[in-house]
């Protein structure tokens, strides 16, 4: 589908573009600063040993204010950004000008502690336990390395005596980086962290091609999917394996359907095109590859297979064939994989590992958590823990239907599939009892690739902006401290509306509606 033809920005709109990129730019240098001292850093920190910066960690009330300073101004420069990434707009930001936006928002981050979570220290102590020949299936850090291990101290207490849940893929990449740094946790976080960034990468190349592919704005898709903070604080620096998960998914869509001809509901199926098949291998491939990442990139297949089966003639039987042709090349590099790399099949066993955890912001474990307290009001006493485990069951189901549905509806032409894999990750994440913000971006990412409708992007952009405010920089509870972030809020609030009031006045069209032309 083609898209009208867009202007570049004027020289006020330019001059605006500019001051939104060094607003966010010294954002993410705040992020970066406030982390060395709200980070989520190693026990051993060196941090601590450097001069100077070695202050952050000494005032962590003032390191967090810092963090948040900059979480509020790369979120705001983010929405600042999106009104010239705004479809249908005459004039648009171009896609070599967002890139060069991001790269700037995002390099601050790639240097520094990890921020929001502990989970990287669980990747490190995981893939130890592989380069030492053993079984992470099985065995948790604290049992495998021992508790007195460095790698086993960063981790969080809760996953100390838990099997990885990761693909064979992951940890041995994992162990690679291992065998490289050993013991020294920091050079192991780096590497993590440029492992990661792959995948970042892989989203960049992908998003826009794919956008383009299904009638959205290249810029839209990159700003929404790639630009947002979820991307920024999550995947960047809190170094979650999700951004290669995703990445390998979004990149293997792309390949795969790289050959296939633009079809719409009632077109004649036109000859096969000249290496049409190799690439449909091709991406089956890397999503493969993906899924030896996290599993969820699986659920990519499905819709894949919808749209090789619209693209021949649409019938049943076409779609038994691609589900047939898919499921074989699955099979084939997911078993090649689980016994190349020595880790066999046990990783099945240990997805549910997740699940030990309830997040406060999961639906299905809040309903759970309101049953308990509604059953100890009652007298009945505190079921809540067998709650849990049936909300968690009821919510796969759910999910598992919802799927199914949009498979059917997409394979109907009712909806674009790659619409209907959004939606239905979306629903696998939103259902689960440990639901954390950086999931929705399985969601958000192909969604942002083939959504068009406002409405979606608004709902969008406020849920990413939301999410973005809800884990806190250490990645911890603060032990019952309450005041310690409500009184680094309060100052970090006070510096963004100065930081505002500077950008009023260098560039006031930024703080306006938007009324440039339409398209």
């Amino acid at each position: 589908m083609r898209q009208p033809e867009t202007a570049p920005l004027e020289a006020d709109e330019l001059r605006a573009l500019h001051v939104t990129r060094r607003f966010g730019t010294v954002g993410a240098l705040f992020l970066a600063l406030g982390s060395l001292g709200a980070g989520a850093a190693p026990v051993l920190n060196p941090v601590q040993d450097i001069a100077v910066l070695r202050l952050f960690a000494r005032i962590p009330t003032v390191s967090l204010a810092i963090a948040f300073i900059g979480m509020g101004m790369l979120v705001i420069a983010w929405l600042m950004l999106g009104r010239f990434a705004r479809p249908g707009r005459a004039r648009l930001v171009s896609r070599a000008q967002l890139t060069r936006t991001l790269i700037m928002w995002v390099t601050p981050l790639m240097f520094i502690p990890p921020l929001f979570s502990r989970d990287v220290y669980s990747y490190l102590a995981q893939s130890e336990i592989v380069h030492r020949g053993m079984d992470p299936y099985s065995l948790g850090p604290a049992q495998a390395l021992g508790v007195g291990d460095p790698l086993t101290s960063g981790v969080s207490n809760m996953w100390r005596e838990t099997p990885a849940p990761y693909g064979p893929l992951f940890l041995k990449l994992g162990s690679v980086i291992s065998s490289l740094v050993g013991e020294n946790v920091v050079a192991g976080v780096m590497l993590q962290r440029a492992l990661e960034l792959v995948g970042v990468v892989l989203i960049i190349w992908a998003l826009p091609r794919l956008a383009r592919r299904f009638g959205v704005e290249p810029a839209t898709a990159l700003w929404l999917g790639a630009a947002n903070p979820l991307v920024l604080f999550h995947l960047v620096a809190g170094v979650h394996n999700e951004a290669l998960g995703i990445g390998l998914m979004v990149a293997g869509l792309e390949l795969g359907i790289r050959r296939l001809p633009v079809r719409v509901a009632g077109d004649s199926p036109p000859p096969l095109a000249r290496g049409e098949l190799p690439f449909i291998v091709l991406g089956t491939v890397v999503i493969t590859l993906g899924a030896a990442i996290k599993i969820n990139a699986m659920i990519a297949l499905g819709f894949f297979g919808v749209m090789i089966a619209r693209r021949w003639y649409g019938r049943l039987s076409d779609l038994l064939k691609a589900a047939g042709l898919l499921t074989g090349v699955f099979a084939v590099v997911m078993v090649a994989l689980c016994y190349g790399t020595g880790l066999g099949f046990g990783w099945v066993g240990a997805l549910g590992t997740p699940g030990l955890v309830r997040s406060w912001i999961s639906p299905t474990a809040e309903l759970a958590n309101l049953g308990g307290v509604l059953g100890i009001a009652l007298g009945l006493g505190n079921h809540t823990d067998a709650l849990v485990s049936i909300v968690q069951t009821a919510g796969t189901i759910v999910a598992g239907l919802i799927t199914m549905k949009f498979l059917w509806d997409s394979f109907r032409w009712r909806y674009r599939p790659i619409i209907g894999l959004g939606v239905s990750l979306g629903a696998f994440m939103m259902l689960h009892v440990a639901m954390q913000p950086w999931w929705l971006l399985w969601a958000v990412i192909p969604l942002a690739a083939a959504a068009g409708t406002s409405r979606f992007r608004v709902a969008a952009t406020i849920v990413s902006a939301v999410l973005a405010f809800l884990a806190p920089p250490p990645g911890s509870t603060f032990d019952g401290r309450t005041f310690v972030p409500l009184q680094a809020y309060a100052a970090g609030i006070v510096v963004i509306l100065v930081a505002l009031l500077v950008v009023r006045r260098s560039a006031p069209m930024l703080l306006k509606r938007d009324t440039a032309p339409a398209a």
